[in-house]
């Protein structure tokens, strides 16, 4: 191994300047890589450790290693890599903010949108017009948005504007601290609330469809009655987990799939009893009646609670008034 290659002695002309710290006292005995965990919140330990295995953090002038232990004092020079940058391009498209800070972006999602370019969708989503809105997203994973909705599922969702802010609310998914409720309008009227836990896997023979399956992963839906009209309910339904189609699988399982869902609905089958106007009202209803009420999360810098909520769109408020006019009614 040359000198070189062992204790670079400036910059790679890829990376930016170095950055220099000095490790606290009262880290003595702890791993080199937690320290600067610790130190560099920014910048994950998977990635931290990346950067000292290529030897780019110097430790008193000298090639760190990740295992190494601190005794406090320490002069650190480290410069750290950038990520790639995405190649998604940018689009200026209207962003709804509901929240925002230096961390983190709460928006609320309209129908119709994309969240990620995929195939056929390569613009015109929500992560196009979240890079023309925040070039440093680029240097995001996914452009640090965290978590989807379907295309056509109205409502809250966060987006990471940092590093920090990525790392910790992705970390808050996995342990099931992220709240998220949602608002369905299905066809049917159950007796009470219940919890559906079924796991939820890829249909074998559509790839674009997602079905309850014992091999699948395990996915936990609680649902319970906001309020009953003629053959229809709005329910109020919360996530433990995130599966693709989540709520759309395990309503359509428990014979109480959603308004308006093309793919999990079936056809609208007439409530007996239903004036023909709403029969036609729901026909018309266009895309899965379900909407991304409330959202709350730890705030990933301030360790304070963000809660937010925002209102049904107008097509949902529509149905919902008309079905409650019908109700009236009768």
């Amino acid at each position: 191994m040359t000198e070189q290659e062992s204790s670079p002695t400036r910059a790679p002309q890829s990376l930016t300047e170095a950055t220099e710290l000095e490790i606290p006292a009262a880290n003595a005995g702890e791993r080199l890589d937690s320290v600067l965990a610790q130190l560099i919140p920014d910048f994950s330990r998977s990635r931290l450790q990346t950067m000292l295995k290529q030897k780019l953090i110097l430790v008193d002038d000298a090639p760190a290693t990740r295992a190494q232990r601190v005794l406090g004092g320490e002069r650190v020079v480290a410069w750290l890599i950038p990520r790639e940058p995405t190649q998604w391009s940018a689009q200026p498209l209207s962003l709804d903010r509901v929240f925002e800070d230096d961390d983190v972006l709460v928006l609320n999602k309209p129908a119709s949108l994309v969240v990620h370019p995929g195939a056929g969708n390569q613009s015109g989503t929500l992560a196009n017009a979240v890079l023309a809105a925040y070039p440093q997203s680029a240097n995001l994973p996914r452009c640090g948005i965290v978590h989807r909705l379907d295309k056509d599922t109205t409502g809250l969702m966060v987006v990471a504007k940092t590093e920090l802010a990525h790392r910790v609310l992705i970390g808050q998914l996995s342990s099931r601290t992220v709240k998220r409720e949602y608002l369905a309008l299905i066809r049917g009227v159950p007796t009470g609330g219940g919890i559906v836990h079924e796991p939820i896997d890829r249909h074998p023979r559509d790839r674009k469809r997602m079905h309850v399956q014992a091999r699948g992963k395990i996915a936990i839906t609680h649902y319970r009655i906001e309020k009953r009209f003629n053959g229809y309910t709005l329910l109020r339904v919360s996530l433990e987990t995130g599966r693709t189609h989540q709520i759309r699988v395990h309503m359509q399982h428990i014979g109480l799939p959603l308004v308006g869902d093309p793919v999990y609905g079936g056809r609208p089958r007439p409530v007996a009893g239903t004036a023909p106007e709403l029969m036609d009202a729901v026909r018309e209803f266009g895309r899965q009646a379900l909407h991304a009420q409330r959202l709350s999360f730890v705030h990933p810098r301030s360790g304070e609670p963000v809660e937010n909520q925002c209102a049904p769109p107008a097509d949902m408020a529509a149905i919902l008034d008309f079905l409650q006019r019908h109700a009236t009614a009768q």
